[in-house]
């Protein structure tokens, strides 16, 4: 191979990673929907804390599980098929949601909500998409900038409760079907896969087993639970949570979501370029413990805007910072073969993590004090655990002595690194 091939690039490679990451963003707006409407529907139907949070919470669920089967069919049929199915599959629980908010029922949002989980499933898809554009020695860059495309949240947060004013509550969901419809579209039309890819014909079932019996696939899951879960949770749940705490109207608690969102969306790809830069596992522990800090600053129910909205952006930052530093870090340890399975597993993983906060605030929620410091002393306490997992537990693994030559080849796997 001669040595200008490193500084080549294979054609497409940028117009790929900015339609998986477009892709990546308008299917996340579409899987937070409820979120930024939550305080409509408790107002509309009467709703206890708890009934909103499981309300909020329950689009999370599928789009975590979801991930699992559609990291493992992303590795058969390739990331351009699953990305525009999915984006075509989304519209129908938008619609849906759309016409149980106008019946004004309560179980029929449930049960739709729950299908409104899969534009959730996308992530899974777009990341060994994205992976295999890009070099071993870039894949934290590629992932990172991937994973800005969850400011489909602050999109969303910011747009959907302004659009509702604007346009009107069935209009809102309109736009967003088509939305979802001309991306569709766009990347049947324009995305292709990575020019090195071949489908892996292995039976799902077999695959996600091989994937699971590797140390990388939980150690990873369970960090990404936390960076990512948090994000989520956040994300989800932070307009109920202005409203309660803090008595913002929708727009106002959507218009600090959003900035919430932003804040992490910046971090993200900033986690994954300071890991191929120096490595991931600092990146994960200075997340980690930021987010444990700021966890208990938060506690103490500070005044708004400042200091209250500067923590929360500090919140969202370390949040974001890890979890790109997380997925740099799944894809220089997972075996090529397997990234789709792995980025599945760990992907449901994090979704999972962002599930169980909201049930957790509800259920921990001081009506009389306006306070969830109950939930926030947790999440301190469960970034402490997985701090302390990550600087004792898991090992900075050098990269890989075959990296200069695989570097040069972008459509080349990289090896898998063993686990130490």
């Amino acid at each position: 191979m001669s040595a200008t091939v490193p500084t080549t690039r294979p054609p497409g490679q940028t117009l790929n990673l900015v339609l998986a990451t477009w892709t990546f963003a308008i299917t996340f707006w579409a899987w937070n929907l409820v979120g930024p409407l939550a305080a409509r529907y408790t107002t509309d139907l009467g709703l206890s804390a708890n009934q909103k949070a499981l309300l909020i919470a329950t689009p999370v669920l599928v789009g975590a599980v979801g991930r699992i089967p559609v990291g493992a069919l992303t590795d058969r049929f390739g990331g351009r098929t699953m990305l525009a199915t999915l984006s075509f599959v989304s519209i129908i629980p938008v619609l849906l949601v759309m016409i149980a908010g106008n019946a004004g029922s309560y179980a029929l949002l449930l049960v739709f909500g729950f299908l409104l989980g899969i534009p959730g499933t996308s992530f899974a898809a777009g990341i060994p998409f994205v992976n295999g554009w890009y070099p071993p020695t870039r894949r934290g860059f590629a992932t990172g900038v991937f994973g800005a495309g969850m400011g489909g949240t602050a999109l969303s947060s910011f747009f959907t409760p302004r659009f509702v004013n604007w346009f009107g509550y069935t209009a809102a969901h309109l736009i967003i079907a088509a939305a979802l419809a001309a991306t569709g579209v766009v990347l049947i039309l324009l995305m292709r896969n990575a020019p090195a890819w071949k489908p892996n014909t292995e039976a799902v079932v077999p695959k996600l087993r091989a994937a699971s019996r590797l140390p990388v696939t939980w150690q990873m899951a369970f960090l990404y639970a936390v960076t990512f879960g948090g994000f989520v949770a956040f994300s989800t749940y932070l307009p109920t949570y202005l409203k309660d705490v803090y008595g913002f109207d929708l727009a106002g608690a959507g218009t600090r979501t959003a900035g919430f969102a932003i804040a992490a969306v910046i971090a993200r790809p900033l986690g994954g370029i300071l890991s191929d830069r120096w490595h991931p596992k600092p990146i994960v522990l200075v997340s980690l413990a930021g987010a444990a800090v700021v966890a208990v600053l938060l506690a103490l129910k500070p005044v708004p805007e400042v200091p209250a909205g500067t923590e929360f952006v500090a919140m969202a930052f370390f949040l974001g910072l890890g979890a790109g530093g997380v997925f740099a870090w799944v894809a220089r340890r997972s075996p090529a073969e397997r990234v789709g399975a792995v980025t599945g597993i760990v992907g449901a993983a994090g979704g999972l993590g962002g599930y169980f906060p909201p049930l957790v605030m509800g259920a921990t929620y001081d009506e009389q004090d306006h306070s969830y410091t109950i939930g926030l002393i947790l999440l301190c306490l469960t970034a402490t655990g997985a701090f302390l997992f990550a600087l004792l537990g898991l090992k900075r693994e050098d990269r890989n002595a075959a990296a200069p030559a695989e570097a040069a080849d972008p459509a080349r796997p990289a090896p898998a690194e063993t686990d130490r």
